[in-house]
């Protein structure tokens, strides 16, 4: 196995272990953000600060205001002194578009995956935009 492949099951492991602190039934995710073989960052699924920890509503859809984990990344480094310019996301399932846009704004360069969303558009968004986009089946978690 390559140094570059055998660090990215580390980090995706790592983000598999940081979805276990989301509240969410339905899905939890997890994502570790990666720069010079630092963690700049780090977020799991969940609904923001001073909210109840209940994602889903009596029909189990997910409540609107959930903040997915790369959302949560993101606006966690924004808040802090350090810069994801250049970075690597690791998250365990696929962003969606709305995500992808945040990725591309946050100068993050390299996502890597497992599981994939039931949509591809953010994918296909972060592609269109130069970003690297890397699929590790992690199936078992190993």
């Amino acid at each position: 196995m390559k140094k570059q492949e055998a660090l990215d099951r580390r980090y995706m492991r790592m983000a598999y272990v940081w979805a276990e602190n989301s509240y969410c039934e339905r899905r939890q995710v997890g994502a570790i953000m990666v720069k010079n073989r630092m963690i700049i960052s780090d977020g799991y699924n969940g609904t923001p600060c001073g909210f109840e920890n209940v994602c889903e509503d009596d029909s189990f859809k997910t409540k609107p205001y959930v903040l997915h984990a790369e959302a949560n990344a993101i606006t966690k480094i924004a808040r802090s002194h350090n810069s994801s310019e250049g970075a690597t996301m690791y998250v365990t399932t696929s962003p969606c578009i709305e995500c992808a846009k945040l990725i591309i704004q946050a100068g993050i360069v390299r996502v890597v995956y497992s599981d994939e969303y039931h949509v591809t558009d953010g994918l296909d968004l972060l592609k269109r935009a130069g970003i690297e986009v890397c699929r590790i089946d992690m199936s078992n978690h190993e």
